[in-house]
């Protein structure tokens, strides 16, 4: 509000409370109190508004959202209220705004809106923005991150353009969690992050995450894009475990070759092209009837086998998850997390 009008809103505050003990209503309550035994005490009880210098309009005068007082409404839009007012302050009031987690208590569509706002104001203010949202740092800007530790600062500033541009358009992805886990693996589906957590669960005793490992499906191609993140991120460790998809391992590996020289990286895949994905990798390390067993099925050559897992990737994922018994894990699943 602008000087005057805060004065006017003061006036008028200071004309309501004048005026309080005068209403018909209160004079009658007034009157039964007066009258009322002295047992609680022997002053004068009235009900009347705090004329007191610790009593303004700024504590006792409250916005409201459609009639509904302020404090009734629900966090996330108190939230988006406050940083909203924030942004709409003019330049010379205040030129920096800090805003802690804007994702707290919204939906997604409300969260959407927010930022769409929040990066349209902010042209000429600088906004400082905490988040463990990945919505919000994609939508805002990869490059704009900052890592704080005890020691340093650090910056995703060096990120490739077209990935900054990618994660940007494709905000669904996870990019803070391989930015904050200490070691992450990249899978291709939910199928193959099924079987990455059985694995690492048989061999370490743990889910993964209980471990601090976490399981990413980046979606089928873009793994790259999340390895141009992890080559500046040099104490996060990263496996990639992917599909031969046909084609000789070391061919697939080449495919890599920028990120060779980062140590924190390391690509692992199926070597025998014969066995070109999930599937045909766990039945060749597995065999027929065990698989059979699993799925509760009585398939009689491998292919009709097969034709049913691929037909049903995450169901039968999803069951040799929750298989009781020992299973065996294709080999260049067991060097991603051991």
């Amino acid at each position: 509000m602008e000087a005057a009008e805060r004065v006017e809103l003061a006036r008028a505050y200071r004309s309501l409370r004048e005026n309080f003990a005068d209403d018909e209503a209160i004079v009658k309550i007034n009157q039964k109190l007066r009258g009322a035994p002295r047992e609680v005490s022997d002053r004068e009880l009235t009900l009347s508004i705090d004329v007191s210098q610790k009593s303004n309009w700024e504590s006792n005068i409250v916005p409201h959202l459609d009639e509904l007082p302020f404090q009734f409404v629900g966090k996330g839009e108190q939230s988006t209220l406050k940083i909203l007012l924030a942004l709409n302050k003019q330049v010379e009031d205040a030129h920096i705004v800090l805003v802690e987690e804007p994702e707290n208590h919204l939906s997604f569509p409300n969260l959407g809106k927010l930022i769409r706002k929040i990066s349209t104001k902010c042209e000429d203010k600088q906004v400082f923005i905490t988040t463990h949202s990945s919505y919000v740092l994609n939508k805002l800007g990869l490059e704009n991150l900052v890592l704080l530790s005890a020691q340093q600062g650090f910056r995703l500033s060096s990120l490739p353009a077209d990935t900054q541009d990618y994660f940007r358009k494709l905000s669904g992805y996870d990019t803070l969690r391989v930015v904050l886990a200490r070691r992450s693996i990249l899978v291709e589906g939910p199928s193959d992050e099924l079987i990455v957590q059985r694995a690492y669960r048989d061999v370490h005793g743990c889910m993964p995450a209980e471990d601090g490992v976490d399981v990413i499906n980046v979606r089928g191609l873009s793994f790259k894009r999340f390895l141009d993140i992890a080559s500046l991120l040099e104490h996060n460790q990263v496996a990639v475990v992917t599909d031969n998809d046909g084609k000789d391992a070391v061919d697939v590996k080449a495919g890599y070759a920028g990120f060779g020289g980062f140590l924190n990286i390391s690509v692992h895949v199926g070597d025998d092209a014969n066995f070109p994905t999930l599937e045909p990798q766990l039945l060749k390390a597995n065999g027929r009837d065990k698989l059979n067993s699993i799925f509760g099925q009585t398939f009689s050559t491998d292919d009709e086998l097969l034709a049913f897992m691929k037909a049903r990737k995450t169901t039968c994922a999803l069951a040799i998850f929750e298989f009781e018994q020992p299973i065996e894990m294709p080999g260049y699943i067991t060097d991603a997390i051991a």
